[in-house]
């Protein structure tokens, strides 16, 4: 059976993750994990890799389940490493695990799928005029994800709700917040959960699970 490569921006195995895409694999293909965090304590991560002024901030976790946060510039060149690794071990397709944006990520003939490059284009055309609403980890995170679906243009609701440290309470308020605002709202990071997406969807809009939608979309082409 071919393997499809699964590369966090955190530490594998994604437990959280992995069986949602699994689900929707429905056993055609063998999920190879890998994580940029991998091998580094805690302490490491905070002191290699804390974002500093004006860099774009993740967040993701750690083996034991602990939340992260960490900057894309700093994680960029061990993140292209993996890849590499993961082709050179004859990996032919990644799956990036992250629904941020990575510009000059490259392979070399493995085909690399990012997130970030379908799942804005599907949801525009799935919302069809309706309108969009956003969850996603950090308050910080709210211009890079309007950046990602407007492309600098009307501004695109938004609430903070960690799928790492966020609780019930947490999700009910940011769909809250939104409910007014939204037609159907988008869970943008590959780290919530289908009980995150029901906690987003207890307002009564539609809710969008980035990684499930993700893994109906690479079953069909596997």
């Amino acid at each position: 059976m071919k393997n499809i490569g699964l590369i966090t921006i955190g530490q594998a195995p994604r437990s959280d993750v992995a069986p949602i895409l699994e689900k929707y694999l429905e056993g055609k293909t063998g999920l190879v994990q890998s994580g940029v965090l991998d091998g580094f304590t805690a302490d490491q991560v905070r002191a290699q890799f804390s974002p500093g002024p004006g860099e774009y901030v993740l967040t993701t976790r750690m083996t034991d389940g602990t939340a992260v946060v960490i900057s894309r510039e700093r994680i960029q060149s061990v993140l292209q490493g993996k890849l590499d690794a993961m082709e050179a071990a004859g990996i032919r397709t990644i799956l990036l695990a992250c629904t941020g944006v990575f510009p000059g990520l490259h392979t070399s003939s493995a085909h690399l799928i990012e997130p970030d490059r379908m799942i804005p284009p599907v949801v525009r055309a799935m919302l069809d005029g309706r309108r969009l609403g956003l969850i996603g980890p950090l308050p910080e995170q709210e211009e890079a994800m309007n950046e990602k679906f407007a492309g600098g243009g009307k501004r695109i609701p938004f609430a903070a709700a960690s799928p790492y440290t966020g609780t019930e309470a947490d999700f009910r308020a940011a769909a809250e917040r939104l409910r007014d605002q939204a037609d159907v709202i988008v869970l943008d990071c590959m780290g919530y959960v289908e009980q995150h997406r029901e906690w987003a969807a207890s307002a009564g809009v539609p809710a969008v699970l980035s990684n499930a939608l993700m893994g109906k979309l690479i079953a069909e082409m596997v």
